[in-house]
């Protein structure tokens, strides 16, 4: 159970379904609640076939490569370093044109919701705490995703648009940290 929840904390990070709330929103604006739900789920579906597929084949594809552990970790963590940096100092998240048929997919499913940075966190995870509980920790986290984007107008009216962006700020930040833990350890990795 303890292994689920260290996947769990840093793929919350990763998939940040507050920061990509503000996107969901804007993509999805004036059209009809069936469309929302069926882009809705059309977006999950992609998101967690695409996130467990990566996690069967990734180790794979990099074994065939002579990529090692501490590599894939050193590099994944410099690319969520910059990723948690371009959150961290954007202005306005990017606007994706939007073809209602396969929004959900595209953007939404990847790469909003599953995208570089839990491809990296979720791979690195595998490796740290197994399988199991690592596509465990994905799922759950792609389906509170899927939570947040169906209560997306509540939210929205909650937080605002101030308390949205402050949220994604805070999400930025913490993936920085654990961006830096995982080159950490990679390096250490090399020298043990």
């Amino acid at each position: 159970m303890l292994e689920f929840w260290l996947c769990f904390v840093p793929l919350f990070v990763a998939v940040d379904a507050l920061g990509t709330l503000p996107i969901f929103i804007s993509l999805t604006a004036g059209l009809e609640r069936a469309l929302v739900r069926k882009i809705l789920w059309q977006s999950l579906l992609t998101a967690t076939l695409v996130a467990v597929a990566f996690l069967g084949v990734g180790k794979g594809i990099f074994a065939l490569l002579g990529i090692t552990v501490a590599d894939f970790m050193i590099a994944g963590g410099v690319l969520l370093f910059l990723l948690s940096l371009r959150g961290l100092l954007a202005g306005e998240r990017e606007h994706f044109s939007s073809d209602h048929e396969t929004l959900g997919a595209v953007p939404l499913g990847v790469p909003l919701i599953a995208g570089p940075a839990v491809f990296t966190t979720s791979l690195l995870l595998v490796d740290e705490y197994g399988f199991v509980p690592t596509v465990l920790a994905t799922v759950a986290n792609i389906f509170i995703a899927g939570l947040v984007f169906w209560a997306s107008d509540s939210v929205n009216r909650v937080l605002g648009e101030a308390g949205m962006r402050t949220l994604s700020k805070i999400a930025s930040l913490i993936l920085a940290a654990i961006a830096v833990m995982i080159v950490r350890k990679g390096v250490m990795s090399y020298f043990s």
